[in-house]
């Protein structure tokens, strides 16, 4: 009786012991802001859109369980090097610049730069098409920095924290235009808003030193064992066609680019 007691104590032992180990889990930085069709919350404070699906799939394939945490897209950079975040996946541009602080995964979707303008302008998307237009930037991005850079001597330029405080002044006239990822104003351009008020007037020029390779998710320069299975995630969706099924509600074109 005894003997048979132990083993079964052994048995139970051995089956706790050799347990599957549980899942890492990360926290998710993006902006706090809404971003759409990327991320936006809802009035529950849930998150969704393409890069919420993004998010789910590839912490399914880390077998991790993930938390999305919205941070100040200022201080993004610095809550994932002081470890308040573990991983930034919230349409952050590989840029020289950024990847001198932190580590980037391969990209996982692509998008231009270009000129959203108001109908009754004749904007162009070159510093002489712009020439003494009001012209929306966010801060922070890699798009203020080329409107520093390229448009600052001929375009009036104003600064928003966010997209949605740019599209609101374009729609009422505030502003003649703005520069921005092309993307993530397809929702707007596409609205019967959008439609009325305004029209895209193209790609920028490119600029090697500021324009993006494309998104990347946003790494601890550390992390390199976490940076190779990230981008073995994104190699495999993109090779059983799982990208395609998750980019489908949302677009009807290859978000990837060449």
């Amino acid at each position: 009786m005894f003997k048979t007691f132990t083993a079964t104590a052994g048995l139970i032992g051995l089956s706790i012991f050799a347990a599957p180990v549980l899942a890492d889990s990360y926290k998710i930085g993006l902006s706090a802001e809404p971003y759409p069709p990327f991320y936006a919350p809802d009035a529950s404070g849930n998150w969704s859109g393409w890069e919420i699906d993004f998010i789910e799939e590839l912490c399914d394939r880390l077998d991790a369980k993930c938390e999305i945490k919205p941070v100040a897209w200022e201080g993004i950079i610095p809550a994932l090097k002081t470890g308040k975040i573990d991983m930034i996946i919230g349409s952050m541009s590989i840029t020289p610049e950024r990847a001198e602080q932190i580590a980037f995964s391969n990209k996982y979707y692509s998008s231009p730069t270009g000129i959203l303008a108001r109908k009754s302008t004749d904007i162009e998307p070159t510093p002489e098409g712009l020439e003494g237009a009001y012209l929306g930037i966010q801060s922070g991005t890699n798009q203020e920095q080329y409107a520093r850079k390229h448009f600052a001597d001929s375009a009036n330029l104003n600064v928003y924290q966010t997209l949605n405080e740019e599209l609101q002044d374009l729609v009422a006239g505030r502003i003649d235009a703005i520069v921005a990822d092309t993307l993530a104003v397809q929702t707007f351009i596409n609205s019967e808003t959008g439609q009325s008020c305004c029209e895209y007037r193209g790609e920028v020029a490119s600029d090697p030193e500021l324009m993006s390779e494309g998104m990347g998710v946003g790494l601890r320069q550390s992390d390199t064992e976490l940076r190779e299975r990230v981008n073995s995630a994104i190699d495999a969706m993109r090779a059983d066609s799982t990208y395609e099924e998750i980019s489908a509600p949302y677009f009807d074109f290859d978000i990837y680019g060449s």
